[in-house]
């Protein structure tokens, strides 16, 4: 479903914000989902511990720098 820009901008919504849609008499209510993680930090929940890479952070930095 596309809920217009306007609207989203009003209410906050950005790219993967959880809303639920209630039914209010002969109107259609949209809500954010209160407490629902961000795409983003439902993302880092997934991947958190999975790396396999024994480095410092320092490490890491230096590689992707070429030092």
């Amino acid at each position: 479903m596309t809920i217009p820009k306007e609207l989203r901008d009003e209410l906050g919504i950005g790219a993967g914000t959880e809303v639920v849609f209630e039914r209010a008499e002969d109107a259609i209510v949209i809500r954010k989902v209160p407490g629902a993680p961000a795409r983003g930090q439902r993302l880092v929940d997934r991947l958190r511990g999975r790396g396999d890479v024994v480095m410092t952070t320092d490490e890491i930095l230096a590689l992707t720098r070429g030092d």
